[in-house]
């Protein structure tokens, strides 16, 4: 029995990413379909292809139109209008930071470290240093903020430790974080 679930939660682990990535295009493919006229039906065979091309060209479109001068000024100007509301502020300036910590040219996470938590028992864990300057929070130079992301979770806790109980790695982020997220299963390459 042991055996029949191990090949079930392997196959899931091997399903799971690719179930959830076809599922988003789904969604997406239906949406698009939505705006089509409902007369549009050429074959029952045929429709679902159209649908499929018609959702490339919607998400090529949209990232030809992301990159363009004219998106740039208009979502600048949308940013800065959410960013001077007083609630919409915290919620939008936290969601947008914590995406661009992850993605795009202001990465936070680049920076891995392994944090000794209990020197008495040489407990430490993997985290990544976010800020290498606290004095805005009025806290000396030999403290850092580190980040300690959470095992298959968005979840994690930021730290503030000194500076002698972080060991800088010369791994890639991105091997860290995998390592991190997978609960150490995933190999380094």
């Amino acid at each position: 029995m042991k055996k029949y679930i191990g090949f079930f939660l392997q196959g899931l682990v091997v399903l799971a990413p690719l179930g959830a990535t076809v599922y988003i295009f789904y969604i997406i493919i239906n949406a698009v379909g939505r705006f089509l006229p409902s007369n549009y039906l050429v074959n029952p065979y045929v429709d679902p292809v159209i649908s499929v091309l018609i959702g490339f060209l919607f998400i090529t479109g949209v990232g030809v139109f992301a990159s363009s001068f004219l998106f740039k000024a208009v979502f600048n100007a949308f940013e800065h209008a959410m960013e001077r509301a007083p609630v919409v502020k915290i919620i939008y300036s936290s969601i947008k930071d914590f995406l661009s910590a992850f993605v795009g040219s202001k990465r936070k996470f680049n920076k891995p470290v392994l944090v000794t938590l209990n020197k008495e028992n040489d407990i430490r864990q993997l985290g990544f240093i976010t800020q290498s300057d606290l004095k805005e929070f009025g806290i000396g130079e030999q403290m850092v903020a580190v980040y300690l992301p959470s095992s298959y979770s968005i979840a994690g806790q930021t730290l503030i430790v000194p500076v002698s109980s972080v060991l800088p790695l010369n791994i890639p982020a991105s091997d860290v974080m995998k390592f991190i997220v997978s609960g150490g299963v995933s190999d380094i390459d």
